[in-house]
């Protein structure tokens, strides 16, 4: 069945073993985040073998997949914050949650209460991303309303960075966070064992050794799956980056105009498009549109060929320089970013494929 996500097991596990050995040396411990792949427990499991200490994900649903799957011996951590209705589910489901609200605080000790368990809790602060998270000077109050509720445990105190704002993790907002950790735990006498100190943007820092020594974690996602720094898009040391791979195939192949003829308006997402002319081109249509990508992005893996854009269902391609190559019914092959990745693993119109070596595996 085409379009068909493959996804390469023993890689993701590489890329876990490679970001978990550069964090440890740091002392800082890496939990893997799944929600890229929507909760996908074989993905989970080559995560948990290249030795990150739990399983992240934002949606309560892929974490209930993950726990059914790979059972109650993995911890698991749900990264959205999540709303009072919902205590139950997320004390059933995980061990960790991310929050920064005291009415939700609040919900979960007493759903933590009726089943006569301690459920964690890292408290969120905003450091200039503006995403979640409780401004500085309201951090104080959150955790003596966190350590008030007799079944919760305050585990720590984390943030979030590059995914809102575009703000990148630095030394001087990493070492923000540390303090206010001091802060927090000498006003309240809590004892923090957690500083969060983000996702797969942190990396570069542990790379480069400016990671603060008071980081205690890393919650990772992209760098694991696609072996890439989401700031900049670079491939991140001793990573790969086959990871994941769409095929789809060639339902059409002309030479045409490579600009519009007629008036130019919208486009059917609201945007005005702009062509450069270059004249005939040869131009393929392949099974694969923004139904199953998204805002995503995809690199082609045959140099001769360019992805022009794509419309609902089509992905418009420029293969003049793979002429003689590509034909009606190839099957041509891409690379996705994390974008990409999110929507194609969510359609059900695309077939997902699992291998560990040479055998694929059907979902």
């Amino acid at each position: 069945m085409f379009p068909r996500l493959e996804v390469n097991l023993e890689t993701v596990q590489a890329n876990a073993e490679a970001v978990v050995t550069a964090c440890r040396r740091r002392g800082v411990e890496v939990w893997g985040v799944t929600k890229g792949t929507l909760g996908c427990p074989r993905v989970g499991a080559s995560m948990l073998r290249g030795g990150v200490a739990g399983l992240a994900d934002s949606r309560l649903g892929n974490l209930e997949r993950l726990r059914r799957k790979l059972g109650r011996g993995v911890p698991l951590m749900l990264l959205r914050l999540p709303s009072p209705r919902q205590a139950d589910a997320v004390v059933e489901l995980a061990e960790v949650s991310l929050n920064s609200e005291e009415e939700t605080l609040a919900a979960l000790a007493a759903a933590a209460a009726r089943r006569g368990i301690k459920h964690e809790v890292i408290l969120m602060v905003d450091l200039g991303d503006r995403r979640e998270g409780v401004l500085p000077p309201d951090l104080v109050p959150l955790a003596e309303a966190a350590l008030a509720g007799k079944y919760l445990s305050l585990a720590g105190i984390g943030a979030n960075f590059a995914c809102y704002g575009g703000v990148i993790p630095t030394p001087a907002n990493l070492s923000e966070l540390a303090d206010l950790a001091v802060r927090v735990a000498t006003e309240t006498g809590a004892d923090l064992r957690v500083v969060s100190g983000g996702n797969s943007t942190s990396l570069r820092l542990v790379q480069e050794g400016s990671l603060p020594e008071a980081v205690t974690q890393l919650r990772v996602g992209e760098a694991i799956l696609l072996g890439r720094e989401p700031s900049t898009g670079e491939a991140l040391a001793g990573t790969r980056q086959d990871g994941f791979r769409v095929i789809a195939e060639v339902i059409e192949l002309k030479r045409k105009p490579s600009s519009p003829r007629g008036s130019i308006a919208r486009d059917a997402f609201g945007r005005r498009p702009a062509f450069v002319d270059r004249g005939l081109r040869a131009r393929a249509l392949a099974a694969l549109g923004v139904q199953d990508l998204g805002a995503g992005q995809l690199v082609p893996e045959d140099e001769g060929i360019a992805v022009l854009g794509a419309s609902s269902d089509h992905l418009i391609l420029d293969v003049t320089e793979a002429a003689g190559t590509v034909r009606v019914g190839s099957r041509l092959a891409f690379f996705p970013n994390y974008g990409a990745l999110l929507a194609l693993m969510t359609s059900p119109h695309v077939e997902k494929r699992y291998r560990s070596g040479r055998k694929g595996v059907p979902a």
